[in-house]
């Protein structure tokens, strides 16, 4: 199985998308990271859209989702929300082509964060926009922080959890 490891920041955030993937791996799941920082998707508005198109990193950021049977969402809580580098790669992924719902619709979902304000917020708007966008969220989720260092047997269980979803 191939599980894509979205994160939607750098330092902490990007440290537990390696710890995941290296839990994952040892479990024999294939993973593969797409940092949204590296990415650098430019802001998505409908007059850029009409302007240049869609960009070629949005269509193969797309096509790897489509080909891929699950994923890990991992973001910081953003003033009680998701960071704008997850929305808007959401946006851009929502206009780029017809079957764009092909990137999550049905796939499982895992959500985690490391954030500094609680992280609580974060997973919530993960879970209601996964969910409305199709994913099937696992119950179990992650929260890490810097008084709460993640807990690899835990993390191994609710990958255990998203790879048996499948």
């Amino acid at each position: 199985m191939r599980i894509s490891i979205i994160v939607a920041s750098n330092n902490h955030n990007l440290a537990l998308a390696h710890q995941l993937s290296k839990i994952a791996l040892q479990i024999g799941q294939s993973t593969q990271i797409i940092d949204l920082v590296e990415e650098d998707l430019p802001l998505y508005t409908p007059k850029l859209q009409a302007e240049y198109g869609i960009p070629s990193k949005v269509k193969q950021l797309a096509d790897t989702l489509i080909n891929t049977e699950a994923m890990i969402f991992i973001a910081p809580e953003y003033n009680g929300s998701i960071p704008p580098t997850l929305n808007n790669f959401l946006a851009w992924l929502s206009v780029s082509g017809d079957d764009w719902r092909g990137c999550f619709n049905g796939k499982p979902a895992i959500i985690a964060t490391y954030s500094g304000g609680g992280g609580q917020y974060v997973l919530l708007a993960m879970r209601t926009q996964l969910s409305y966008i199709g994913m099937n969220v696992i119950g179990r989720q992650i929260l890490t922080n810097k008084n709460k260092p993640l807990n690899e047997d835990s993390a191994k269980e609710v990958i255990k959890q998203l790879i048996n979803f499948c």
